[in-house]
C-alpha cells in the first residue's frame, strides 16, 4: 500500500464537497466539451479553493484534465490561482513523459537486441492512444510486462543497460506475490526507473489466468519512427479496471484510472463491448471490469452501453454517493467502506473455490511481507551491534 499523502488529513478536516464536485464537473466537461459551463455545487468560483481543487486534481493525477475542460468552460470558471498552477503542473507532466519516452525507446532497443519478449503497459504511449495527447498524467517509471518464464532474461537485459534492482523490491514478496521489481539507473543526476512485471494484480485482488496472452495480444505504436510494442485495446480497458481495484482495495484516489476506462470503453463498437465482456471473463476478470465500469459511469455519468447496462449489479450494496467518493476522495471519514474480503467474495464471481485460492494467495502474501519488513527492521540493528 502507498503512503499517505500529507494532503489526506488537510482534505478530510477540510471536507471540500464543493471542490470534489467542482472537479468531478470538470471531468464530465472533458469528455463531453458540448455540456456546457462547469458547475461545481451552485457556488460561484472564487468562492472555492484552488488549494484544495489542485491537491484532488494532483492525487487522483487528473489535474491536465481539469485545465482541457477549462479550456471548454465560459470565462472565470477557474478560482484566482488555479489556471496557472495547473499550467504548471502540465508543464512538469511534459518534462517528466518526455523523458520517460526517451527511456522507453532505450529499453526497447535492449530488450530486442537480447530477443526478449515483452509489452510496454501505461504511461505516455498508451495516453497517445486514449487522448491523442502524451502528456494527460505524469509517468515516472516505464511499466513493461513480460513472462513469468522470460522475468530473469529481461531483468539481465536491463542489468546490461545499466539498471539495477532496488533493495526492496529483491525480497520474495516483491518477486514472488506482486510479480514486480523496480530496477533504477542514475541517469546524469535523474532516476530512470523501469517496473519489471510479470504478474498484473497485487494479493487479494483477482489477478488475469493468462499473462502471456498479453503479450500474444500485443500491437505496435510508432514513437520517434520506432515500433513499440504495447497492450491490446482490449487489454488496455482490463488493466485500467485492474488499476481500479487496487485503488480501491488501497483506499486510494482513482479518478485518473477510472478516465482511463472511459477513454477505452468509448472507443468500443457493441459488438466490441461483448468481445470484452467474454475476454474479462476467460480471464476471471469480469467482475473486475465491471467494477471499473461502474465507477466510470459513476464519475463520469452513464453512458448507456451494453458494458454500462451490465456494470449496475457489481458492488450493489455501495450506493452511488459513496462509490462516487470512493473514486475520488477516498480519505472521508464519513465513508462506509466494505470489508475487503466481501469485494473480494464479488469480484470472484461469488466462487467459493476461486475466492478461497485468492484469499490463500493474499493471506501468504501478507505472511511473506511481514517476515521481509521483520527481517529489514533487525538487520541494522544487528549491524549497529
Amino acid at each position: 500500500m502507498a503512503v499517505r499523502d500529507a494532503s489526506y488529513d488537510r482534505l478530510r478536516a477540510a471536507g471540500c464537497a464543493d471542490e470534489v464536485a467542482y472537479v468531478q464537473a470538470c471531468l464530465r466537461l472533458f469528455f463531453n466539451p458540448a455540456a456546457g459551463e462547469v458547475q461545481h455545487g451552485g457556488m460561484p468560483a472564487p468562492a472555492v479553493s484552488a488549494a484544495d481543487i489542485a491537491d484532488i486534481a494532483r492525487l487522483n493525477k487528473v489535474a491536465v484534465f481539469v485545465l482541457k475542460a477549462l479550456a471548454h468552460g465560459p470565462a472565470g470558471a477557474a478560482p484566482p490561482g488555479l489556471l496557472g498552477w495547473l499550467d504548471s503542473y502540465r508543464r512538469r507532466t511534459m518534462s517528466m513523459n518526455a523523458a520517460c519516452i526517451g527511456d522507453s525507446i532505450a529499453i526497447d532497443r535492449v530488450l530486442r537486441d537480447r530477443q526478449v519478449d515483452f509489452v510496454f503497459l501505461k504511461g505516455p504511449l498508451q495516453q497517445q492512444l486514449l487522448y491523442g495527447d502524451h502528456f494527460m498524467k505524469p509517468s515516472g517509471d516505464v511499466d513493461i510486462l513480460v513472462s513469468p518464464a522470460g522475468f530473469a532474461a529481461a531483468r539481465d537485459a536491463l542489468r546490461s543497460a545499466g539498471y539495477e534492482v532496488a533493495g526492496k523490491s529483491r525480497s520474495v514478496w516483491w518477486v514472488r506475490f506482486l510479480g514486480e521489481q523496480h530496477m533504477v539507473r542514475d541517469d546524469g543526476g535523474r532516476a530512470a526507473t523501469v517496473d519489471l512485471h510479470h504478474r498484473l494484480q497485487q494479493p487479494g485482488s483477482p489477478s488475469p489466468r493468462d499473462i502471456d496472452g498479453f503479450l500474444r495480444r500485443k500491437r505496435e505504436v510508432t514513437v520517434a519512427g520506432a515500433a513499440m510494442p504495447l497492450i491490446s485495446a482490449s487489454d488496455m480497458l482490463l488493466l485500467s479496471c485492474i488499476s481500479v481495484v487496487k485503488a480501491f482495495f488501497n483506499r486510494e484516489p482513482c479518478a485518473g484510472y477510472v478516465c482511463d476506462v472511459r477513454a477505452a470503453a468509448s472507443r468500443l463498437s457493441e459488438a466490441e463491448q461483448q468481445m470484452v465482456l467474454d475476454h474479462a471473463a476467460a480471464q476471471g476478470l469480469a467482475d473486475t471490469l465491471l467494477l471499473g465500469l461502474r465507477a466510470a459511469d459513476v464519475l463520469l455519468g452513464g453512458a448507456a452501453t451494453l458494458l454500462s447496462d451490465r456494470a449496475v449489479r457489481i458492488l450493489a450494496r455501495i450506493d452511488n454517493a459513496d462509490l462516487f467518493h470512493m473514486v475520488i476522495a477516498p480519505w472521508l471519514s464519513s465513508l462506509r467502506w466494505p470489508q475487503r474480503r466481501t469485494v473480494l467474495w464479488e469480484l470472484c464471481g461469488r466462487e467459493p473455490a476461486r475466492y478461497l485460492a485468492e484469499a490463500s494467495w493474499a493471506a501468504s502474501a501478507d505472511l511473506s511481507r511481514r517476515l521481509f519488513e521483520r527481517t529489514a527492521a533487525v538487520a541494522p540493528a544487528r549491524g549497529d551491534g
